[in-house]
């Protein structure tokens, strides 16, 4: 990142890059590790939790506002298009939609957190949903939709998506293990 934007953020480590195209609407809530790329087009309302060797692909969308946040473990990716929700109205007519409603006449909204355990990487245009946690190593393939949690070294696939098989894991636990992750 070329501007002082990252000055802004609640911390940040060594050799990270942020677009100066991404949109981080409370920088406040927001620490970054070292060995970070955040490409243009990431817009987040969240607060965050972002670990060391991470990427975020361009056109990425974090949403839920300040009651909530990602956080993404070290080795962590998030592939182009893809949209992360951590709030959303529930749309069951409980109330009117939309984040400009009065409070005593919305609809009943799920905040949750979602979470990146180490190695979960998620694939083009995939789309995941409110308190998922995305399991050590897993992997949700492109165009996928994820509600659930994710099983450990498993690769998702489809809408909704399901289990495929399993992931690899041998290298990536050596390799980092070689660079002090375990």
């Amino acid at each position: 990142m070329e501007t002082d934007f990252k000055y802004l953020l609640k911390s940040f480590g060594e050799d990270v890059f942020i677009s100066d195209k991404a949109e981080i609407k409370r920088p406040h809530l927001v620490s970054v590790g070292s060995h970070v790329a955040i490409d243009s087009g990431f817009y987040m309302t969240t607060g965050a939790s972002i670990g060391d060797y991470i990427h975020i692909a361009p056109q990425i969308t974090v949403i839920g506002g300040q009651k909530v946040k990602l956080i993404m473990n070290h080795f962590t990716t998030i592939a182009a298009g893809s949209r992360i929700i951590c709030g959303s109205d529930n749309h069951l007519g409980a109330g009117l939609v939309g984040p400009t409603i009065p409070e005593e006449y919305k609809d009943e909204i799920t905040f949750a957190d979602v979470v990146f355990e180490m190695f979960a990487s998620v694939g083009t245009n995939a789309v995941i949903l409110p308190g998922v946690i995305l399991g050590e190593g897993s992997v949700v393939g492109a165009c996928s939709l994820i509600s659930k949690n994710t099983e450990p070294w498993t690769i998702y696939v489809g809408v909704p998506a399901r289990p495929f098989k399993e992931r690899k894991r041998d290298k990536m636990l050596e390799y980092a293990k070689k660079m002090g992750y375990l």
